[in-house]
């Protein structure tokens, strides 16, 4: 994937993360760093258990995102708060 299509990527799953985690964006930049790092670690997840990571910009690709998201974002709150 090109970093444009890894920036876009990033943007969409850090925005819906953030949405599902704690119900506001973090801030576009904010966003689209947790999103892009929650793409890698949803990629990572789902190659470890057997499946396909992040093959693209395609909606199987922004399901793993937003997961690896959701994972960061939970992350990222438990270490903020202590």
């Amino acid at each position: 994937m090109s970093i444009l299509s890894w920036i876009v990527l990033g943007l969409v799953a850090g925005f819906l993360g953030s949405k599902i985690v704690n119900k506001k964006g973090q801030g576009i930049l904010l966003d689209i760093l947790l999103g892009i790092v929650g793409a890698v670690v949803g990629g990572w997840l789902f190659e470890t258990f057997g499946g396909m990571g992040v093959t693209g910009l395609n909606l199987y690709s922004l399901v793993v995102a937003v997961i690896g998201a959701i994972v960061v974002l939970v992350v990222y709150h438990a270490i903020r708060r202590v």
